[in-house]
């Protein structure tokens, strides 16, 4: 299992780089403490949901190759 590490490689630089695509909900007022709660709650919507759950099954993606390594 040679191309292991290099699908590891992939998937990590495929996450990280849809972690970053998504948009920040909490900005310098959650930092500090300011508002949050129910006012803050929002549904994702068209890209954004697509980014989110393809983030998920990315990092699962991940997890999965990971473990398998242990076990090579």
């Amino acid at each position: 299992m040679q191309f292991l590490p290099w699908i590891q490689i992939a998937l990590a630089t495929i996450l990280i780089g849809l972690v970053l695509l998504q948009q920040s909900e909490a900005g310098l007022g959650g930092w500090s403490g300011g508002t949050s709660g129910a006012s803050n709650f929002r549904t994702k919507r068209g890209p954004e949901k697509m980014i989110f759950v393809l983030t998920i099954v990315i990092a699962l993606a991940f997890i999965v190759s990971s473990v398998s390594a242990l076990f090579v």
